[in-house]
């Protein structure tokens, strides 16, 4: 029994550290979102009177921070929901963490942890309790 305890004290602090690690990432994401916004947008004003500059930068200026916005807001939302232990925060973080491994080499190292923590046992059984 003492076992089991010890198990579940050890998943709950590494499923804090996992809510943490994708809270700042998440925050961080958004800053970065937003400068991607502003250099692109710069970018396309100094591109000049070439069509089809102003139309890849003006499609990446949009696309490109809306993706980073979107992936740091869920990443956020879920490491929130974690911290608190919500049964729907461990399936959007494990969504997210799997989509971050294409982030070599932080995302990779970031997603494979999440992952690893958030498919124990251990841990299924603790956020079945909630």
């Amino acid at each position: 029994m003492e076992e089991n305890v010890v198990k579940e004290s050890k998943m709950k602090k590494h499923v804090t550290v996992v809510g943490a690690i994708h809270i700042g990432f998440g925050a961080i994401g958004l800053i970065g979102a937003v400068a991607i916004f502003f250099v692109l947008n710069f970018a396309k004003g100094q591109v000049g009177n070439d069509d089809v500059a102003q139309t890849v930068v003006g499609f990446l200026s949009i696309s490109l921070p809306l993706l980073v916005g979107c992936m740091s807001t869920l990443g956020l939302v879920g490491g929130i929901g974690l911290l608190t232990f919500q049964p729907w925060a461990r399936f959007l973080v494990i969504v997210v963490a799997a989509l971050g491994c294409l982030n070599i080499p932080i995302g990779t190292l970031k997603g494979v942890y999440s992952l690893w923590v958030l498919l124990q046992d251990d841990t299924i059984a603790l956020f079945q309790k909630k």
